[in-house]
């Protein structure tokens, strides 16, 4: 059997593109607010 072509652990994950992770620099601040004026209904990996 074949693996999967995805993995990754969802801490990692988190860590990385999470809600908390992209607050703390102005760069991903800037994506959630492009996300908030987009009307995405996730604004960031639950």
């Amino acid at each position: 059997m074949t693996k999967r072509t995805l993995g990754g652990t969802s801490r990692k994950r988190l860590r990385k593109s999470g809600f908390r992770a992209r607050m703390r620099t102005k760069s991903g601040q800037r994506v959630i607010k492009a996300r908030r004026a987009k009307g995405r209904a996730r604004l960031a990996v639950a």
